[in-house]
């Protein structure tokens, strides 16, 4: 396993992170043990949740793990969790706020079973609050002595900028971390959050690194998902939807990850992770598995890194062909371009 600082910070997690998004909801508390013990034994560190999985249960499972297990296990774990939506209709029960994000950290530590987080993350952008009360708050927190660090998850680049600048104008603790959406399916970030990323020195958590499970080759081009996978049981389940994320262009993406993945003999999830890996600014690719097995294959990917021509193969297959500047490709001759008369 590979380690790299969490963003800007002197903190050092695994290049691979395991998501328990699934905990408590398709993986009940036995084998999302056995998955903390199998991610742990391979030299994973970062563990990351969020206080609406399973409403709750992911981070009551992990705080009983913790409990159970000896300080030799669980001390390099670099845990990780989120704050934002509702658990329940209560006012004042989601948000950025002073005080659902005080109420939200208070009751994820309890639930965990610490008396910290190393790393805090606010889920989405709030509209409604305003910017300085989040990051006040959430330096406050620093302070205190409840979280080590803190990060954005689904914030678009404009945003992320937002916050970064404010927190030092307001001489306030900054993020170090933002966490997207990424994947050989899903690259428009490339475009804006990660340039925007970079400059800040935020370090990128990619959740759903193989699509919703696409890039596993679990589903066919011609036969629609049946059986005991997630669109298998619900075709029609959120983004990663059978009839909304079945394009030409997925297609031949998995069409290139299967063949790379022949010519390896490896599994298509090890060939679309190690592309994740290895992008730009990315600091640990979020793995989540509903079971043990599905995470010893990912795991694989820790030990896998692609040559420049298999990059190039998957990057020309997965382009999102923009159409028109500044993204298209005039917009990036013109990037390209020297300044008249420059060296």
């Amino acid at each position: 396993m590979e380690y790299r600082t969490l963003g800007h910070s002197g903190c050092a997690v695994s290049a691979f992170g395991l998501g328990t998004m699934t905990f408590g909801a398709e993986t009940g508390e036995p084998g999302a043990h056995e998955q903390l013990d199998r991610f742990t034994e391979a030299g994973g560190t970062l563990v990351d949740t969020a206080d609406v999985y399973g409403n709750g249960r992911s981070e009551e499972i992990i705080g009983c793990w913790l409990a159970r297990r000896p300080a030799e296990i669980t001390e390099p774990v670099v845990l990780a969790t989120k704050g934002r939506f509702p658990l329940d209709g209560a006012p004042n029960g989601a948000g950025l706020s002073a005080r659902h994000l005080t109420r939200a950290l208070d009751a994820s530590l309890r639930r965990l079973g610490v008396e910290s987080v190393d790393l805090y993350q606010v889920h989405a952008f709030d509209p409604w609050t305003p910017l300085e009360e989040t990051v006040r708050t959430l330096d406050g927190f620093i302070r205190a002595g409840k979280i080590r660090y803190w990060g954005l998850s689904n914030f678009t680049g404009w945003q992320l900028t937002k916050m970064v600048h404010l927190a030092r104008a307001l001489n306030a603790a900054g993020p170090v971390t933002l966490q997207p959406q990424y994947s050989l399916l899903v690259r428009e970030i490339e475009w804006e959050i990660v340039p925007a990323a970079a400059d800040a020195g935020l370090g990128l958590l990619p959740w759903s690194p193989l699509g919703g499970g696409w890039l596993s080759g679990k589903y066919q081009r011609s036969q629609r998902p049946s059986g005991a996978t997630r669109l298998g049981e619900d075709a029609g389940r959120g983004m990663e939807a059978y009839d909304r994320r079945g394009t030409a262009r997925t297609w031949d993406v998995i069409d290139a990850v299967q063949k790379i993945a022949d010519q390896r003999g490896v599994s298509m999830a090890e060939i679309a992770l190690a592309w994740v890996s290895d992008r730009p600014a990315v600091t640990s690719t979020i793995l989540g598995a509903r079971t043990v097995a599905q995470l010893e294959t990912n795991l694989r990917a820790a030990d896998l890194h692609l040559s420049p021509a298999e990059t190039a193969a998957l990057d020309a297959a997965s382009d999102p062909q923009p159409t028109d500047y500044p993204y298209g490709e005039l917009g990036v001759q013109q990037r390209g371009r020297r300044l008249a008369g420059g060296g």
